[in-house]
């Protein structure tokens, strides 16, 4: 490896490099080991700064066939590398960090690709991307099922137990123009959620105010606040009940309710906590459910012919967005998982 002394600066234009000779490097021509270093710089601009006298080793001119010695302190000016060779530089460091890790390779359901854009059906218990204790996430697994793709980076983010559509930028700029949607509210986000109860009909907008907090164990959790509380963020999300059963139901005394739930904002676990917060929570929600509700309902026999539920209910059944390149304003749809539909199915029957 050569060892970089000095590098970019905090605003990310090129600066000189110093770049130290290491013993796997040693012997190679001087041209060379430029052009193995300066990946993305024309071929003609490498020679161009090494005749200019602007490359030095150890503080001295040099002819772009002189041998490189290990320990040699080789002074690089800066350069502008193209973006897309740089991208794929990139693209193929990360690959070969992920190879070495062993992350697995897998691919997900399709709802949408194209050059700039990927949407995928995550299903539950996946997480997103790796950290907190998951060593890789889907983002992880889908770049090693694409050795070929150049970029893939995650839009925004779903829970761990929330199944759904996910979007995926293939292009830097399709990042940003999305992400921006998102950040502005220009996209439109609706999942589909079952409670026990009878949600009712006229609790269309919930807008408390959400704080973020850890546990003890380092845990995250999020509570509702006082609408004064300095530490509280605006939150909004839309309800509309999309059917209901009535009567006991299975454990539930008061049957259920599902829920279409449309997030005006993107806080952490916002669905979660403000259905909670109303006295009905998502069934299956092991941070903020109905625990022994959800015990129960884990248990197939329960009830005569009964399907268990061994997951939270909640899934991310529509996205609209404009495109990031041709700005055509695309709906996505992804039908409930069938263990989901298979549940719901013996809940409220006529939800169809």
């Amino acid at each position: 490896m050569k060892h970089i002394i000095g590098g970019k600066s905090s605003s990310d234009s090129p600066q000189v490099q110093i770049v130290e000779v290491d013993a796997e490097s040693a012997g190679q021509r001087l041209d060379n080991f430029l052009l193995r270093q300066l990946k993305g710089v024309p071929k003609t601009h490498v020679y161009r700064i090494i005749r200019s006298g602007e490359v030095r080793v150890n503080k001295g001119r040099a002819a772009a066939d002189m041998r490189v010695m290990a320990g040699d302190l080789v002074r690089v000016p800066p350069v502008r590398r193209s973006e897309r060779a740089t991208a794929k530089a990139e693209a193929m460091a990360a690959q070969a960090s992920l190879v070495a890790r062993g992350a697995p390779a897998r691919e997900f359901p399709v709802l949408f690709e194209d050059e700039a854009v990927l949407a995928v059906d995550k299903p539950a218990g996946v997480a997103v991307h790796g950290g907190s204790g998951v060593s890789f996430g889907l983002i992880e697994q889908l770049r090693m099922a694409r050795p070929q793709a150049k970029f893939l980076e995650l839009v925004h983010r779903l829970d761990r137990e929330t199944s759904g559509i996910l979007l995926v930028a293939k292009r830097r700029s399709a990042l940003k123009a999305l992400q921006d949607q998102f950040r502005e509210r220009e996209t439109g986000k609706t999942y589909l959620a079952l409670v026990a109860g009878q949600w009712p009909l006229n609790k269309k907008v919930l807008d408390k105010p959400l704080h973020k907090y850890l546990l003890d164990d380092g845990e995250r959790r999020v509570k509702v606040v006082a609408r004064d509380d300095p530490d509280g963020m605006k939150s909004v999300t839309l309800v509309k009940v999309r059917s209901r059963s009535g009567g006991a139901v299975l454990p539930a005394a008061d049957g259920y309710s599902l829920l279409e739930v449309t997030i005006k904002t993107g806080r952490t676990h916002q669905i979660r906590v403000h259905l909670a917060s109303e006295g009905l929570p998502i069934v299956g929600d092991d941070k903020y459910g109905d625990f022994e509700l959800n015990k129960a309902l884990q248990k197939p026999g329960a009830a005569q012919g009964q399907v268990p539920l061994k997951r939270m209910f909640l899934h991310a059944w529509r996205l609209q967005f404009n495109h990031p390149v041709s700005g055509e304003r695309i709906e996505l749809l992804a039908a409930l998982p069938p263990e989901l539909e298979q549940f719901l199915a013996q809940v409220i029957p006529e939800h169809h």
